[in-house]
């Protein structure tokens, strides 16, 4: 079953089970909470270990359908994303010390990550937060998160990537609202054959149908690509080779085990 997604974007959560992956105590960064702290070196994606999947922004569809099967959230308020493992709490792509597969296209949901917009209770601006809980962000090493009282570089950076990450978000989920409105969202399980025998089946995802997808009317399909639509789908598509790819790594990660 792939895990469970979240929203790109959550309210203030009520309690641990609202935060979005991977974040556990996410507070709004200011200069007097968080002055000591600094934010380590890149490189380090332990923390995304044992996810077997990861919200994708459309704008991520190019590059990510080279390296993973890419699917659509079931459920209300769905999401692409991008498939990192055929176990539940596994993904094939980080190694026992952290490292992201060389060469592999990460996600911004991952490379965001100490970092995220989040809406505040009572009101309806974004603000940037933290995760207090995170390894990445400590009192030691690194680099520091506030000069004085003023953003670092390194949080002007955070700010630039969750900002941009929101405005492509709100983009993806037009794209997803209006292929669910058309109708060629359809569920589907992969079934992988496992290395020592036996099959795996991963359900619990939808994928654009390509008959239903090749049947829509001449505006529609004019309109989506005037709004770059088209290409996310095939780019889609294409990705489901990638199954083969994600295959064969858990052969390999069973065998070195």
């Amino acid at each position: 079953m792939l895990a469970a997604m979240s929203d790109t974007t959550a309210a203030a959560p009520a309690g641990p089970a609202a935060l979005p992956l991977f974040y556990r105590q996410p507070q709004p960064l200011e200069p007097k909470r968080h002055a000591a702290l600094r934010l380590a070196a890149g490189g380090n994606f332990g923390f995304a270990a044992t996810t077997n999947a990861v919200a994708l922004l459309g704008a991520e569809f190019p590059q990510a359908s080279r390296h993973y099967p890419i699917v659509f959230t079931a459920g209300a308020n769905a999401l692409p994303a991008a498939v990192l493992g055929v176990k539940n709490e596994q993904n094939l792509f980080v190694d026992a010390t952290g490292r992201w597969e060389a060469g592999a296209y990460i996600p911004a949901y991952v490379r965001r990550y100490p970092f995220i917009f989040l809406e505040q209770p009572g009101g309806d601006r974004l603000t940037l937060c933290v995760d207090e809980a995170s390894e990445l962000v400590k009192a030691a090493a690194g680099r520091p998160l506030f000069d004085g009282e003023q953003p670092s570089a390194a949080t002007k950076q955070a700010l630039e990537l969750c900002t941009q990450f929101q405005r492509d978000a709100q983009a993806t989920r037009a794209f997803v609202q209006a292929a669910e409105a058309k109708g060629i969202l359809v569920e589907r399980r992969a079934d992988v054959a496992l290395e020592r025998g036996g099959k795996m089946a991963l359900a619990g995802f939808r994928v654009i149908d390509e008959t239903r997808f090749s049947a829509l009317d001449d505006a529609t399909f004019l309109e989506w690509r005037k709004n770059g639509w088209i290409g996310l789908v095939y780019c889609h598509l294409l990705s489901t080779a990638a199954w083969s790819g994600l295959v064969d790594r858990a052969a390999k990660r069973v065998l070195e085990a």
